[in-house]
Order: structure tokens, then C-alpha cells, then sequence
């Protein structure tokens, strides 16, 4: 415990005057930039209704909700009769092909969202979705759909039918927030949370483009902590991603949320504290602290652990409301950078609402590792105006940009050692009348240069509403 708030007293030095020198972008570098290219609408009626704050079709932890591969777009959302649909675009046109995977939602719960992977290795597109806290339904391709669009037609028969395991591979009965990343050799791995909310595990399976394996859990739940108001002695780990680097490292910002609520100051505040930041070089199979030395081996009993040192990269306790599952990237030099969000203590040391005070005071700030190793902490002067959450990506040259709830867009250069954060785009403004938290096409940024955001407009009750895609350029 000493070694961890050690270590958080170091960033919080650090996070003051940001080094301008730990940037490697060059002085002719342009800046970051969005240019409005367009928006099509995937959906005129989709399903809409509001559950923990958020939309099924927009929940800012699915991975993925949009994705880019060899010049076609896919989109994945429930219709207003609630059916699962995979859409399709190819780049150019503004007309979205959807064909139905024979699964509907079971519950109005914004946790069951519907993720989408490719395993490179055969060509085929992964689905895992309705979910939370119990089973999952998994539904792929065939083999080659996707390294074949345009010669493939685009139909219902090119997907198998629903499963309740992954090709016979049963995972947990209490399943939730999937997550797919593809491998540097193309297989690929399905993150996934065991059990529940304040009392859960991390895990791991990977398909290799013949069968499925599950690698197991990784993350613990066990073990004490203590704040300056009681003891908890179980609790989960939220990740902000799961992403591999150009080098094949795997990143993973995580906040953990305890299940004892006597750690907070009110009970109306929200049990997360401190981020995090583990990574693997070997697929997910160890995993190191920021010291480099291994704190948890998945699939056996030591597992990563809040009693664990040198996890912490920025300290902060329970009375701030800090949010779970934000956003993480990694730059050209493989280095790592997240959002978080919480109420600052320049607002008070209790926070009473989460919803409220969030809404009314959570700042945004920007963590990243620098050049010389040390992390970096920088307010981004934009209220949330929210409680939900903000997304992240860099572009080709390491600019910085924060995607708000609403789908508002700052960004800051690498030049500057992303001190100068500026509002480049306001869908408030500009009457886009989007819902709260959006997704975006994280494989898109590096495949054309483009940010495509899906958003979903804001109704009332069950009523359903328009699901669109807003497109912009980048820095190319």
C-alpha cells in the first residue's frame, strides 16, 4: 500500500508542467484537425431505451461497434423489433446493407451490447452479444466473407446460427462486456468479465481459425483494500481496452470498482479508484506492472491483484466518482495513453451523486506515458456536461483527440506536448442531437485516415430513433 501511493504522489508531480520535449512529432507535423466530410444513417428506427444511463446501441465500452477492413465499413445494432442486424457499406457509397443473425434482445439492459471481431487467420466475422452477467449468444461467418466482400453476397445464409457457446467452448454462465482484438498473427482473442459487478474476474479465450480455446481468467477479485473510511474484500477490474501496439505489446488501463460501499464517503458516490495499467508481451499470457516485472499469469492462481505493487499510475480514492471503462490508445511509438474522468477535489472531497456531480463538475484528463518513461497527467479544459464517457484516439502523427458525450471532438498536438487542448468540433452546435456516449471505427483512423462516429438521436421512453454515422477527415 506505501509503494502504491508512492507512486501516485510521483505522477501527480509530473502532472503539472508536462515535458514539451517527450513528443517525437516533427515541427512540420500538422496539428489535429477534423474536416466534415458527411453522415449516412444506418437506421431511421432502431431500438432505443435508456438503461444505467446509456443506450445498447451506444455504449462507449463496446468493442466494436463499428469496424473498417479491406474497404468495407461494418456496423452492428438492434433494430426497433429489437433484432440483431450486421450492416455493411463500401467506401463511397452512403447505403447500408443489413442482413439479420437470428438473435433478438432479450432484456432492456444497455450492458447487452453486440461487439464484432475478425480473425484474420480465415476471414471471418466474430459476433458476441446480449449479455450481462449471464450468458452470451455468439454468432460468426463463414470462412472468407470478410477478405471477399465484394464477391460474397451479403445475406443471412453467411452466417451460421446462434450459439450459447463458442463452438461448443462454454465460457461462464455469468458473462459479460466482450471485447475482440485481433493478434499480430491474425488469430483472435475474446476478452470477457466473469462473474459480477464488485466481486469479478478478467479472461481471455482465442480462436485460431480452427477452434476455440479458453485461456482463463487473469484478474482477481480477492484480497483487502482499505480507504480512509473502511475495508472492502472483493471488487472487479474495469478495463479502459485491451489493445495491441505495433510491436505486439498488449495495453490494458483498468480502474477497480469495490463491492463494500463503506469504502466511500456516501453511498450515493460510485466505489472506483486509481488507474491502473498492466501489458503482456506474450499474448496475454503473463502480465507486467509499469516496472516491467510480472504481477499475474492467466489460467493459474496468481492473478493480478489490488494488494499488487506498482500497478497504480494515478492514485485517487473512492470520493471522486471516477468512471469505468473509458478510453485507451497507443501512439506510433507504442507508447500508452488513456482517458479518465472524475470530479476533481477543487469541487470538494465527497462526491454525493455520481450522475450529478459528474454532470456538473467531471473533467477529462489525458494519462500517457512519455518518451523518457515517466507518466504524464493533463486536464482537458472541456466540462463533461455529462456522466458518461469520453473516447480517445491519436492520429498518424500522435495528435490527441477526445471524443465528449453529445459528439463533441477536442483535440491537442503532439507538438506541444498535448498542453494545448481545443474544441474542434461541437455536435451540440451543430444540432446533431446525439443521445450521450457515441462509438467510433477504431480501425478506420489508421486504414484511411478517417473518423467515422456512430451516434444514435435522443427519443423518450421506448420510442424508437435514428442511428447515423458522422464521417470526418483526418491529418493524412
Amino acid at each position: 500500500m506505501k509503494r502504491r501511493t508512492l507512486l501516485g504522489a510521483a505522477l501527480a508531480g509530473a502532472v503539472v508542467t508536462p515535458v514539451l520535449g517527450a513528443s517525437t512529432a516533427r515541427a512540420a507535423d500538422p496539428g489535429p484537425a477534423v474536416t466534415l466530410t458527411g453522415t449516412t444513417t444506418l437506421d431511421t428506427q432502431a431500438l432505443f431505451f435508456v438503461s444505467y444511463n446509456g443506450l445498447v446501441n451506444n455504449n462507449a465500452f463496446q468493442k466494436n461497434a463499428m469496424l473498417t477492413y479491406k474497404g468495407y465499413q461494418y456496423a452492428v445494432w438492434y433494430t426497433a423489433d429489437r433484432n440483431a442486424v450486421v450492416g455493411r457499406r463500401v467506401f463511397g457509397s452512403n447505403t447500408w446493407s443489413t442482413v439479420k443473425v437470428g438473435h433478438t434482445l432479450r432484456y432492456d439492459d444497455s450492458h447487452n451490447v453486440i461487439s464484432m471481431g475478425i480473425s484474420k487467420v480465415d476471414g471471418r466475422l466474430h459476433l458476441n452479444m446480449d449479455s450481462h452477467s449471464d450468458g452470451f449468444t455468439y454468432v460468426k461467418s463463414v470462412a472468407g466473407l470478410m477478405d471477399n466482400p465484394g464477391g460474397l453476397s451479403w445475406t443471412t445464409s453467411r452466417f451460421g446460427a446462434p450459439q450459447s457457446t463458442l463452438d461448443g467452448l462454454a465460457l461462464t454462465s455469468q458473462f459479460t462486456y466482450p471485447q475482440f482484438v485481433s493478434t499480430p498473427e491474425g488469430k483472435l482473442q475474446l476478452s470477457y468479465r466473469v462473474a459480477i459487478s464488485g466481486n469479478g474476474r478478467n479472461a481471455l479465450a482465442e480462436y485460431d481459425g480452427t477452434s476455440w480455446t479458453n485461456l482463463g481468467e487473469w484478474s482477481s477479485s480477492t484480497g483487502t483494500y482499505t480507504s480512509e473510511h473502511g475495508s472492502s474484500t472483493a471488487r472487479n477490474m474495469y478495463l479502459h481496452g485491451i489493445d495491441y501496439d505495433k510491436n505486439g505489446r498488449l495495453h490494458s488501463f483498468f480502474t477497480w470498482r469495490e463491492q463494500n460501499g463503506a469504502v466511500m464517503c456516501n453511498g450515493g458516490g460510485i466505489t472506483n479508484h486509481d488507474t491502473g495499467y498492466v501489458y503482456s508481451d506474450d499474448r496475454g499470457r503473463t502480465w507486467r506492472n509499469n516496472a516491467g516485472s510480472v504481477v499475474g499469469t492467466t489460467g493459474s492462481s496468481d492473478k493480478v491483484a489490488v494488494t499488487d505493487s506498482g500497478l497504480v499510475i494515478d492514485a485517487l480514492n473512492p470520493d471522486h466518482s471516477l468512471m469505468n471503462q473509458e478510453s485507451q490508445w497507443t501512439d506510433s511509438a507504442g507508447r500508452p495513453h488513456a482517458i479518465i474522468s472524475y470530479v476533481p477535489g477543487r469541487f470538494g472531497q465527497c462526491t454525493t451523486n455520481y450522475v450529478t456531480n459528474r454532470t456538473a463538475n467531471g473533467r477529462a484528463f489525458h494519462v500517457r506515458k512519455n518518451a523518457s518513461g515517466a507518466w504524464q497527467k493533463t486536464e482537458i479544459p472541456v466540462p463533461l456536461n455529462s456522466s458518461q464517457r469520453t473516447k480517445l484516439f491519436l492520429d498518424k502523427y500522435d495528435n490527441a483527440y477526445a471524443i465528449f458525450p453529445f459528439l463533441r471532438i477536442a483535440g491537442a498536438s503532439a507538438a506541444s506536448g498535448y498542453t494545448d487542448w481545443t474544441m474542434l468540433y461541437d455536435g451540440v452546435g451543430a444540432g446533431l442531437n446525439a443521445f450521450g456516449e457515441v462509438v467510433f471505427d477504431e480501425s478506420r483512423i489508421g486504414a484511411d485516415h478517417f473518423l467515422s462516429v456512430m451516434y444514435q438521436e435522443k427519443s423518450s421512453g421506448t420510442t424508437p430513433s435514428a442511428l447515423r454515422s458522422v464521417n470526418f477527415s483526418l491529418p493524412a
